[in-house]
């Protein structure tokens, strides 16, 4: 049974199993994201060498727009700051134009 807050508080030597099991969630949900993270970055590698080879721009605006608005209806839609989410993705994305400028840089 979870520990009510509002009782007095848990002794310092009993482990809260609550606790354990959802900070051991977020350990594996952290560690999915940087998995995930990690083989995003590795396609948009691939495709910051293909825009250099095919002389495309580093940079579609268009396409970030396009994306930023529909990730923000899916964080809509579950429930997730959409703003925050915006912003999490503002800063991937600026990372891989980032990426695809030093590939078209040689």
């Amino acid at each position: 049974m979870p520990h009510d807050p509002q009782a007095s508080p848990l002794p310092e030597h009993a482990p809260d199993a609550v606790l354990a099991a959802f900070r051991k969630s977020i350990d594996n949900i952290d560690a999915a994201i940087i998995h995930m993270l990690a083989e995003r970055f590795r396609i948009t590698q691939a495709v910051g060498e293909y825009k250099a080879r095919a002389t495309l721009p580093p940079a579609d605006p268009e396409r970030e727009a396009r994306q930023i608005a529909r990730l923000r209806k899916l964080s809509e839609d579950a429930d997730l700051d959409p703003e925050f989410s915006e912003k999490f993705l503002r800063f991937i994305i600026d990372e891989v134009i980032r990426h695809h400028e030093r590939a078209a840089a040689g």
